[in-house]
């Protein structure tokens, strides 16, 4: 369960947030997460709940978005979207793709608090 790691450097990336802003806290995290990613979001809510506690983000809610799977055709130059298990283009159905998105986790945004 390499979700547990995952959330810990997330926690350790807010801490250093709070502290570069002077923030108190954090009251919400928003996650973008490809389906390709190797992370499943239901661990990683899990994970996060258990791990969050006496940390910044103690109270804060986590958002966690889907990344569409886009690749771009190396045939016919469209991107478009695909499904994980089918990375062809929705254009010409060509099969040499190159993955443009889907495999990522990104840190889309994060509350912070101020004041006490």
């Amino acid at each position: 369960m390499h979700e547990l790691s995952i959330s810990r450097a997330l926690l350790d990336q807010l801490a250093g947030l709070v502290r570069q802003h002077n923030a108190t806290g954090v009251s919400a995290i928003t996650l973008c997460i490809g389906p390709l990613s190797g992370i499943e979001p239901a661990l990683l809510r899990a994970a996060y709940m258990q791990s969050r506690k006496q940390t910044v983000a103690e109270h804060a809610d986590l958002i966690i978005l889907p990344a569409a799977v886009r690749v771009l055709c190396q045939e016919c130059a469209a991107v478009s979207e695909a499904t994980p298990a089918r990375l062809t283009c929705a254009a010409c159905a060509c099969s040499r793709t190159r993955l443009l998105s889907g495999d990522e986790m990104l840190l889309e945004s994060v509350d912070l608090e101020f004041g006490a």
